[in-house]
């Protein structure tokens, strides 16, 4: 990991990345460059050496430059980190860089402001030796403090998951009512003008029971976009050990997935021998009493969300895996990992240290007990499911015309006017894919910056299409 100034347009770019995925306000990329030139500001970036990506950024102001301050004090901005980085520390090694860097330049001290409920970066700078003082500041409104200028929420408001907070938030910013029905279930109803629409996350009403039950069962899903003409993988329904066995050696290595579930429960990849296929199809068996076997194909995870039967988003999903130190064990390196993931995910997606993750580890040679060495990764799931730890990389620009083409089409065959589509590729700038599945309700909390909120919002309330955010006041129960 190094810490160092910021540099070109690439490293801006970078930047903006990291501040729309922490929901802070971007900037012009040829701003960004001309205040790390400027002696006024200190611009850091932290960069990943091993993948050479910049996963950090922080600002910090000299006041001695900027305002001809007596007290010769100093301000940190912008401090932002990439959640799906497995580093740990990266946001106080930013500080304390910007920290020292700022006390060379002549600082004598250093303040910031926070938002009052962010517990996780409260306890960061507490930590690092910052103390509260009582000073009251007037801000004007932004994107990070815009919820606080729409009115208090309710306590079932603020219980919602991520996946139904994203679109209340976008409802409420538009001044479309929002009546929580259910919390725990992230049951909506969404007001305006004459017009009612009830909502389960990205879920609506203008989604089909008869849609709902195509998506429902994986080997149907496979059926209507097969004939349709889109490319899926050999497969089949688990019927006996003899047929479950012929196919395994006619195709090599087996996925072996409940007919019907989600968020990655009960599947089992990579089976290439006999009992392993028998212990696969008992586990999907737990949770479904249908099977399905389907052969196991060879690329990257991808997930393409389609609203109104338009490309929104499209990200490539990771296993959850660890960076070893050379100190820790790698049991201990997967409960860091999951606790991070936590924090990032509001709950939603952590590792866990079951039977599936401890056959990953066997697969290549590994257990928990085993100290990686530093800067070593390890794969601990072999699915890149996020609720079980795995990251999500947005790719949206780089996606080509031929997977965009297939994600369009699967929404029209299967009559989802929102969906997530899973495929298989080798390359996601190249157009060769297989098909794997359909979700009805894709997370769509997962996907920002992409506007996947404000395009699900569209759809469900035209008529406020375009209209500045916080236009008016929503009402919320």
């Amino acid at each position: 990991m190094a810490i160092r100034p910021l540099g070109g347009l690439d490293d801006a770019e970078a930047v903006n990345r990291l501040y729309a995925q922490a929901g802070m306000v971007t900037a012009p990329s040829e701003v960004l460059v001309a205040n790390a030139e400027d002696e006024r500001f200190c611009h850091l970036v932290a960069e990943d050496s091993a993948e050479a990506a910049v996963v950090g950024t922080v600002t910090g102001v000299n006041h001695r430059r900027a305002i001809a301050d007596p007290d010769a004090g100093a301000s940190l901005w912008c401090l932002a980190v990439d959640h799906l980085s497995s580093r740990p520390g990266l946001g106080a090694a930013l500080v304390s860089a910007v920290g020292q860097l700022l006390a060379v330049r002549g600082c004598r001290h250093l303040d910031l402001s926070v938002m009052h409920d962010n517990a996780p970066a409260i306890a960061l700078y507490e930590k690092l030796g910052f103390s509260r003082v009582p000073v009251l500041c007037v801000k004007r409104k932004n994107p990070i403090n815009e919820p606080l200028y729409s009115g208090p929420l309710s306590d079932d408001h603020q219980a919602l998951n991520p996946y139904a907070r994203i679109v209340a938030d976008e409802a409420r910013r538009r001044g479309i009512g929002v009546t929580v029905i259910d919390a725990e279930g992230g049951f909506l109803r969404l007001s305006h003008g004459g017009r009612q629409i009830v909502t389960r996350e990205s879920l609506s009403e203008l989604t089909s029971g008869v849609a709902v039950s195509w998506c429902d069962d994986k080997r149907i899903t496979r059926r209507l976009v097969a004939a349709a003409g889109l490319a899926v993988p050999p497969g089949r329904a688990s019927t006996s050990a003899e047929a479950d066995r012929a196919f395994l050696a006619e195709v090599g290595e087996l996925v072996v997935k409940p007919a019907r579930g989600e968020q990655g429960a009960g599947i089992t990849v990579g089976v290439t021998d006999g009992d392993g296929l028998v212990e696969a199809v008992e586990r999907a068996r737990a949770h479904c009493a249908d099977v399905l076997l389907e052969q196991r194909c060879e690329g990257e995870d991808l997930r393409v969300v389609v609203i109104g039967h338009e490309v929104v988003a499209a990200a490539v999903r990771r296993p959850a895996t660890v960076v070893g130190d050379g100190r820790h064990r790698v049991g201990d390196l997967i409960a860091a990992q999951s606790r991070r993931r936590a924090a990032a995910t509001g709950g939603e997606s952590t590792i866990p240290v079951d039977e599936t993750t401890l056959q990953a580890l066997r697969s290549v040679g590994r257990g928990l007990d085993d100290v990686l060495g530093d800067g070593e990764a390890l794969a601990v799931r072999r699915t890149a499911n996020l609720h079980t730890g795995g990251t999500i990389h947005d790719v949206t620009s780089r996606l080509h015309p031929a997977l965009a083409e297939a994600a369009v089409s699967a929404s029209r065959v299967l009559e989802l006017p929102v969906a997530g589509f899973d495929f298989l590729i080798p390359d996601v700038e190249g157009p060769d894919y297989v098909f794997i599945e359909a979700n009805e309700r894709p997370g769509l909390a997962n996907h920002e910056p992409q506007p996947t909120a404000q395009r699900f919002v569209d759809l469900l309330f035209p008529a406020t299409r375009g209209l500045p955010r916080g236009w008016a006041p929503a009402a919320t129960s």
